[in-house]
């Protein structure tokens, strides 16, 4: 099974700029879906953004505008483009893969702490 490890994470002052990486142990071209969820402290996790194997993407409104999501098929990489981030951004962040008719592949997640 394809495993996925994120980075990229850190603390940042509001205002400024982080981009995360999830890179796969295997191909991902496969994949129907990969994209990154966050959780915050006694908050569920959420969908941050979505791209899909035809590289449709879709964000949550919260980060519309402010994020952008990528994925490099010949890298196996997806990455998250986080810019003016605010301090509700501050969450552990995920990076899943998913192919229809199989359970979804979680990475183990890297923490964005933004100070306001």
């Amino acid at each position: 099974q394809v495993q996925l490890v994120e980075s990229g994470g850190g603390l940042v002052q509001a205002g400024g700029s982080l981009r995360l990486s999830c890179a796969a142990s295997g191909n991902i071209f496969g994949f129907d879906s990969m994209g990154w969820y966050r959780q915050a402290p006694g908050k569920q996790r959420e969908l941050v953004a979505l791209i899909t194997r035809i590289r449709s993407t879709n964000y949550a409104d919260s980060v519309k505008g402010r994020f952008t999501i990528s994925r490099d098929n010949a890298e196996n990489r997806v990455y998250l483009q986080m810019n003016s981030l605010e301090a509700e951004d501050t969450a552990l962040y995920f990076c899943y893969a998913h192919h229809y008719n199989s359970p979804i592949i979680w990475g183990q997640g890297t923490q964005v702490t933004v100070s306001s």
